[in-house]
């Protein structure tokens, strides 16, 4: 059942249905509305962006083949028509980041930028990355060259007497009561230019899956925060102003004043151009969050996501799963019946957690021989099948 108001249908094939996504609501609308579209970069295409590798293309035909149900088809459209965060639970291994995959796949949203969050994850391994270390040392050696050139001249003296040149008066502090405002252009004390020759910063300085989906795209970019549950407790917290505000200022670049700087991407080998020091979007992207559900998130977050709990597969999904990613022939084997049924009755009668991928890799060595003798048996059951919550 598809509806009118669809723009992502669960279908797996790919689709411009993202060129009929209705205008932003007013409290959620971004960038410059004089602006036009047609005129902002395209997303990088999915399968040949630079870096692309074999795991990169299997996971291209795992979006392909994943199998939405109608629920989770409704809530991806709320957070693409509403513009908010989509918060995905449920027990690992069910898809929760698959799905990000298989809506970008569909839509043609390009590469999925993917943030991978641990304990140690800040906002600012989001945004961005500056190598001030590296600069420095580029900048260090440049001089070193300037000098030697310097060294390597012969001395010529001008016969003609120079004055002495009278240096200009300094110029006026500014009133403690009148604040500066970055956005007014660059601080008139506290900037100091590149230096002629030196390294610029933009080459030091790359974007993080956060800031590469806020820059100005055509469409949005699909952002996968993965495993949010396993952050520090102020990560979500911090995640809020960037979410409700859609830019965040990157300081280094602030102090250059207001013209364009190039700076690398988190799509690998990618460049875009910063203006003023900030980082704006135009669409806001489809941020797609998961959770294990292990830890409880600040209602505040809550209340500006729309919240999907994805439950186990049942026997159809699965068979259908197993269609998808093994061919009609695998799924309707006798030894594909049954190991679904094996693996649908450790997870309803004994509560086993189990990961579909579990069942891929099970249903794949059984293809190739292991099926045949009761040894074989046992290490599927024993090694390929063993819950994820057992010791």
């Amino acid at each position: 059942m598809t509806e009118d108001w669809w723009i992502y249908r669960g279908t797996g094939v790919p689709h411009d249905g993202i060129a009929g996504l209705p205008a932003a609501p007013a409290w959620r609308a971004f960038g410059d509305p004089d602006d036009d579209p047609a005129q902002l970069p395209p997303p990088p295409p999915e399968a040949t962006t630079a870096g692309s590798t074999a795991r990169r293309l299997g996971r291209v035909r795992q979006a392909a083949a994943y199998q939405a149900d109608e629920r989770e088809v409704r809530l991806v459209n709320l957070a693409l028509h509403l513009r908010r965060p989509l918060l995905i639970t449920g027990k690992p291994g069910v898809g929760k980041s698959t799905l990000a995959y298989a809506v970008a796949h569909e839509l043609r949203l390009g590469p999925v930028l993917r943030w991978a969050i641990s304990s140690r994850s800040s906002l600012r391994d989001g945004q961005y990355s500056y190598d001030a270390i590296g600069r420095l040392h580029e900048a260090g050696l440049s001089r070193e060259d300037d000098r030697r050139a310097d060294s390597a001249r012969v001395p010529w003296r001008d016969p003609t007497p120079t004055p002495t040149p009278v240096p200009p008066p300094p110029p006026p502090p500014l009133p403690d009561r009148t604040p500066w405002d970055p956005r007014h252009g660059a601080h008139p004390e506290r900037t100091a230019p590149d230096r002629p020759g030196s390294p610029g910063i933009g080459r030091f300085l790359r974007l993080g899956p956060l800031g590469t989906a806020l820059l100005p795209w055509r469409t949005p970019r699909v952002l996968l925060i993965d495993e949010i549950d396993k952050s520090d407790i102020d990560l979500p917290n911090d995640l809020l102003n960037v979410f409700e505000e859609g830019e965040f200022e990157i300081p280094e670049l602030l102090r250059l004043g207001p013209g364009p700087q190039e700076v690398g991407t988190a799509d690998h080998g990618r460049t875009a151009v910063v203006r003023g020091g900030v980082v704006r979007c135009a669409q806001f992207p489809l941020v797609v969050l998961t959770s294990n559900g292990e830890r409880d998130f600040p209602s505040a977050l809550l209340r500006r996501c729309v919240r999907l709990e994805i439950q186990p597969p049942n026997e159809e999904r699965l068979a259908a799963m197993v269609a998808a990613h093994l061919g009609e022939q695998a799924a309707t084997s006798e030894a594909t019946t049954e190991l679904i049924t094996e693996f649908l009755r450790r997870q309803r009668e004994e509560g086993a957690e189990l990961a579909n991928d579990q069942l891929l890799n099970a249903l794949l060595m059984a293809g190739r021989g292991l099926w045949t003798g009761g040894r074989g048996h046992d290490v599927l059951g024993d090694v390929l099948l063993r819950p994820l919550n057992e010791g």
